[in-house]
């Protein structure tokens, strides 16, 4: 499935674990690197205003993602939140939807398939890559990915990010693999 349209935003910074502490309702500043978790971001006034996953990919940098009809608002509250309220956090954030093309693999052929496109390198099995695993991969020889195991769809699944210009010829190689 096509996910390209969830809102992603790259967040990074000394303080930017600490500023998603402040707009989400759990705690991302104690999630490990190359782990992710779902969170749900909170208003001013407490109330929900988007949920999603945040993926750790390294010490200062974060990718939260939201939901697709959201993407602009959400982004437009980070900024508030750090112009306005926050402006001491050392943070930076820029939307990223553009420049990366997503595939939700899900069901119980997903690890097989997917074993078929990530190159040999990477150790996809789930002892080596358990759920909530975000990581930085290559596919098909070389080409830059990150690979994400998420599921809402209550199966065995995977979300696979790759530069927005390949997106087309890499859904192609896992219709394929499949």
């Amino acid at each position: 499935c096509d996910v390209s349209t969830l809102g992603q935003i790259d967040v990074q910074g000394n303080d930017a674990g600490a500023f998603l502490d402040k707009l989400c309702c759990n705690t991302f500043s104690t999630l490990a690197a190359g782990r992710a978790r779902y969170g749900l971001m909170l208003r001013e006034d407490g109330l929900v205003m988007d949920d999603g996953t945040t993926s750790r990919l390294g010490p200062d940098h974060f990718l939260m993602t939201t939901t697709t009809a959201n993407a602009l608002g959400v982004m437009r509250h980070l900024e508030f939140c750090h112009q306005c309220l926050w402006p001491e956090l050392d943070v930076q954030m820029a939307t990223v939807s553009e420049q990366w093309a997503q595939l939700a693999i899900a069901g119980p052929r997903s690890r097989d398939v997917l074993v078929r496109v990530v190159d040999r390198q990477h150790d996809i099995s789930n002892a080596a890559f358990p759920y909530l695993t975000a990581r930085a991969v290559t596919i098909l020889g070389g080409t830059p990915a990150r690979l994400f195991r998420i599921s809402y769809s209550g199966e065995l699944a995977y979300e696979l990010a790759v530069p927005a210009g390949v997106g087309g010829s890499v859904a192609e190689a896992i219709m394929t693999a499949g």
